[in-house]
């Protein structure tokens, strides 16, 4: 196929295979929404026109309203949904959220603190999983002054389980901020709100819609899915003219009020109904202005993003024990977790993963060790020494390493950690004054912001401990 010339918000493809053995060119005419409108040119033993030029017919089977224009024409981006369209999708929208609006939390308010709390809470989380956070955050920080006074080891402490932990320091940061050069008042418009650290489009337009009633549109994970089906466009939603094209459609079809309602209509719309798959079309209240669903696209739309290649990692974590304390060490910036306490923690190379004879990890082991790694008591010799060396690089102390307590699996983005966690006893030596390192009593690890898998250490060593969240 190759582009021939441009309608009036349309594009145009030719068949190229047939452009030379027929009479009859068959060209392939699309919208801007990426909708196949289809169209069959007759040249050759066509009638003649006017100006002796053969005489064009178009098969218009959607009743689109097509018409030829100058290839010199402007290539202006058209309006992407009829005036029509645009009444019926606020007005059914609007109908049905009424009815099916979810009751969550911070629904409730237009505070912009506690709004902007949910909003970062929300990112890469499940609404499921943020709702005991949210409540337990405004427990110990219930307004602005008191996150941006509380120590970041508070925050993180408060935030220990939603994991992506920029997200918290950035909270403390832009905290601060507000209290520092805006009085301690929220920006009102999306561009000085897009300043703050850690909030970005839609965030601002989120905070500035639900707060204070700003006509801001907002694309993220539910509606860019939903917006992607309302128009049936198959390309990457992600690219720049993708993030374009659905900002832009966004922005069109916000109403002139109640722009916050509409907003979260349109989220619990893509959250509950139009699902990434399976979505529940017969139940949709836009069903009828949705592109994709004329097309029976559904399975297709949005395009599916390629999966990242997955890395197997193994890494191992020492319980080291002196007297009644086990050693923490603070994560430090450039590492995973920035800021977090975990034990003693170093990555295996790919030889030493061998020489432990574990291969590449078993998925979904059991809890018990022994069915875990059948034979893997200890680590051998080879590995040890070089372990041993790296833990008193990094904290200052020798140890004598002991038996494997727990084989815990995880990931972080593109990577499938499997941590072997071992016992170890001090030896000697004296913990490293320039690293951030502690030795804490099992019953004060509940005062430390820990990492996942060191919160399941720690309650590993504290068997009789309820298991924090």
């Amino acid at each position: 196929m190759a582009r021939f010339r441009r309608l009036k918000n349309y594009d145009i493809t030719v068949d190229k295979q047939k452009a030379y053995t027929h009479n009859r060119l068959q060209i392939l005419i699309h919208n801007h929404s990426n909708r196949l409108v289809g169209a069959i040119i007759d040249i050759g033993n066509s009638p003649r026109n006017s100006k002796g030029k053969n005489k064009t017919t178009v098969s218009n089977p959607q009743n689109e309203g097509l018409r030829f224009i100058d290839d010199s024409a402007s290539n202006s981006v058209p309006d992407l949904f009829d005036s029509p369209r645009k009444t019926a999708l606020r007005r059914n929208l609007k109908s049905w959220y009424r009815k099916k609006r979810r009751e969550l939390p911070w629904r409730d308010t237009s505070e912009p603190y506690r709004i902007w709390i949910s909003e970062i809470m929300l990112q890469q989380t499940t609404v499921a999983a943020v709702i005991p956070y949210y409540h337990r955050f405004f427990e110990r920080l219930p307004d602005l002054v008191d996150l941006a006074t509380a120590d970041e080891d508070a925050v993180l402490q408060l935030w220990e389980g939603l994991g992506y932990y920029s997200r918290a320091r950035n909270l403390h940061k832009a905290a601060k901020l507000l209290i520092d050069e805006f009085d301690g008042e929220f920006p009102r418009d999306v561009a000085t709100l897009q300043k703050l650290p850690g909030i970005g489009r839609y965030t601002a337009g989120a905070i500035a819609s639900f707060a204070f009633g700003v006509r801001a549109p907002i694309v993220e994970a539910n509606t860019l899915r939903l917006y992607s089906r309302l128009l049936a466009y198959r390309d990457d939603p992600k690219s720049t003219a993708g993030q374009r094209l659905l900002w832009q459609f966004a922005e069109d079809i916000l109403p002139k009020t109640d722009v916050g309602d509409f907003n979260h209509a349109l989220m619990d719309l893509g959250a509950t109904v139009c699902r990434p798959s399976e979505p529940d079309c017969p139940e949709c209240p836009l069903v009828r202005v949705c592109r994709t669903a004329e097309l029976g696209l559904q399975a297709e739309i949005p395009l599916a993003k390629q999966k990242p290649q997955i890395t197997d990692l193994t890494e191992v974590c020492f319980a080291i024990r002196h007297g009644d304390e086990y050693l923490l060490r603070r994560r430090q910036a450039g590492e995973w977790w920035t800021g977090l306490w975990d034990f003693p923690r170093l990555s295996l190379t790919a030889e030493e993963v061998a020489t432990l004879g574990i291969g590449s990890g078993q998925r979904n082991p059991k809890r018990s060790k022994s069915k875990m790694l059948p034979g893997l008591e200890l680590i051998p010799s080879a590995v040890n020494d070089r372990l041993k060396q790296e833990v008193s690089t990094l904290t200052g102390v020798e140890i004598h390493t002991g038996e494997l307590l727990e084989v815990l699996k995880h990931g972080v983005t593109r990577y499938r950690i499997r941590l072997l966690c071992f016992k170890a006893d001090y030896a000697q030596g004296t913990i490293r004054s320039d690293a951030e390192l502690e030795w804490v009593h099992p019953d004060a690890f509940s005062e430390f912001a820990l990492t996942k898998t060191a919160r399941q250490l720690a309650n590993r060593l504290t068997p009789d401990r309820t298991e924090t969240q």
